[in-house]
């Protein structure tokens, strides 16, 4: 329903826009504005489907015209028939173009201007060609060079106004990212007052330790027994300091994490943007031979971008950790989808793969498969337990996995959309 809702939107604003029009020839033949706001609206809606768009498109501008018409003139029997062949020039442009632009980068800004001249100008020939027979319009090879002229023109106007889009938003994100990283630096300085006392507590949890095996070593060999209540006390008297102060950091970096993460919300799309920087940047770091490659599905608001950006995070480091150094080739896919009720992820990559036995505790805390052969240093294993826990504690989802040995894993999450999907803006 969303995406009806956004497809009528769509055809509106063209409509209107359609308004704005000249005349090349001497017939109602009239090329306008509609197609340049058709397009920019399909380059910036992925999920908009070209063909349907164009069509409705299509017959938004007929109707809209003919109320126009029907305004200034008070009837429409002369036009009623010309003026639908603007739903046959949307509908040719979208085919065209549906065709085309899965031929290439739909992103690349310089291949969707050659997209759409080719478009432009071939919907306007097969509008022109049916004209000829309904009409005296003229030959089509009397005007294609105008037509030819036109679909540059209006092509280019596209292609500079997706320009300067993409420019104000690199703006818009360069600006963001500094008052993320203040914010950051920020946070970052009010953690380590609450380092001071994790470290401090270490210092005491091994004198605790210390007193403890010493009062272990009495007991068992029986000696100095008057002391050992004494010692007890004593342990459980740290131990006891230990939990208060250990109370006092958590409460402490939950103050400072809940009221600093009171953020607005981020585009999912520019949730991936910073992402595959951060991680295409991380595999040149580690000098592996890896294809990153996000496949995603309609943009949304959230949030709820912490938690996203530090599951995908932690299951894209989790696959690169799983691909050998010599491994060529490798790849790891991001892919999101949304359906109805639920947002989809899924991470997979042609790793080593896990055995069944490391499958049933690939969420533990502390379980690893990732070892170092040359170091002997072993992976902390906490970023599954971490992806699980944001989840289905935090974001009320589910998270499965599947894997074969020299075949690769895959990750498969479910999260309500509900949960997501906020209306911040």
């Amino acid at each position: 329903m969303k995406d009806y809702k956004k497809m009528i939107f769509v055809s509106l604003i063209v409509a209107l826009a359609s308004q704005v029009n000249i005349g090349l020839i001497n017939s109602d033949f009239r090329v306008s504005a509609g197609i340049i706001f058709f397009v920019v609206f399909l380059f910036y809606y992925h999920e908009l489907r070209p063909v349907p768009t164009g069509i409705l498109s299509g017959i938004m501008v007929y109707i809209l015209r003919l109320m126009v018409y029907y305004i200034s003139k008070g009837h429409i029997n002369d036009v009623i028939i010309s003026y639908q062949l603007e739903i046959l020039f949307y509908a040719f442009y979208s085919i065209i173009y549906s065709l085309l632009i899965g031929q290439g980068n739909k992103n690349n800004i310089n291949f969707v201007f050659f997209i759409m001249v080719i478009s432009d100008f071939g919907a306007n020939l097969i509008e022109i060609f049916v004209r000829v027979t309904i009409d005296t319009s003229p030959s089509p090879w009397k005007v294609g060079t105008t037509l030819f002229l036109v679909s540059i023109v209006r092509s280019a106007i596209v292609w500079l106004v997706l320009n300067a889009l993409k420019y104000y938003r690199m703006f818009l994100m360069k600006e963001e990212h500094e008052n993320r990283y203040k914010k950051l630096l920020w946070l970052t300085s009010q953690l380590r007052t609450e380092m001071y006392w994790i470290e401090k507590n270490m210092d005491h949890i091994e004198k605790v330790m210390s007193e403890s095996y010493e009062l272990f070593e009495k007991i068992n060999l029986n000696e100095d027994n008057e002391s050992w209540a004494n010692r007890a006390l004593t342990i459980a008297r740290d131990v006891h300091e230990i939990k208060k102060e250990n109370g006092l950091v958590i409460r402490g970096m939950k103050e400072i994490t809940e009221n600093e993460l009171k953020d607005k919300g981020m585009d999912f799309k520019d949730i991936i943007s910073i992402l595959s920087e951060t991680m295409k940047r991380e595999i040149r770091r580690l000098d592996k031979d890896i294809n990153l490659v996000f496949n995603i599905g309609e943009n949304f608001y959230t949030s709820k971008h912490y938690y996203l950006m530090s599951m995908l995070r932690n299951l894209i480091m989790n696959s690169m950790d799983a691909i050998p150094d010599s491994q060529k080739e490798a790849k790891i896919i991001v892919s999101h989808e949304i359906d109805q009720e639920q947002h989809h992820f899924i991470v997979s990559d042609n790793g080593t793969g896990i055995d069944e036995e490391g499958l049933k505790h690939i969420f533990s805390p502390g379980f690893s498969t990732k070892i170092n052969y040359n170091t002997g240093e072993v992976n902390r294993g906490l970023g599954l337990s971490i992806v699980q826990y944001i989840v289905e504690e935090q974001l009320e989802g589910k998270v499965n996995v599947s894997s074969k040995i020299g075949n690769g894993t895959s990750f498969y999450i479910s999260i309500p959309r509900r949960t997501l999907e906020e209306n911040l803006k």
